[in-house]
């Protein structure tokens, strides 16, 4: 919050689960910003989808970006699709097992 009062880029606020509230205190210090301070707030602890956000915010601009984004996105599409079929093929149980 203090880095997004003090500039005009964008800012991505990554809550961390903490000891105490397990992070929420993080998420709502990050989502509740007053009228002005604008952030864009990710999952506790979701790093990585801070970055992809990050990402595709600087794809706006940038082709090459955009077309490493898309082969990525594709990537976790085939990937989760390969998982699915995995999953039907032997069970739930067994597949819990070789994760």
């Amino acid at each position: 919050g203090v880095c997004a009062s003090l500039t005009t880029k964008p800012i991505v606020g990554i809550p961390v689960k903490a000891k105490t509230l397990d992070g929420l205190d993080s998420l709502l210090s990050t989502a509740q910003m007053p009228p002005g301070i604008p952030v864009a707030t990710v999952g506790i602890n979701a790093g990585k989808n801070a970055g992809l956000l990050a990402v595709q915010i600087l794809a706006t601009s940038d082709k090459d970006l955009t077309n490493k984004l898309i082969a990525y996105k594709k990537k976790m599409a085939d990937e989760i699709e390969a998982k699915g079929e995995k999953l039907l093929k032997v069970g739930y149980k067994k597949y819990l097992e070789n994760k």
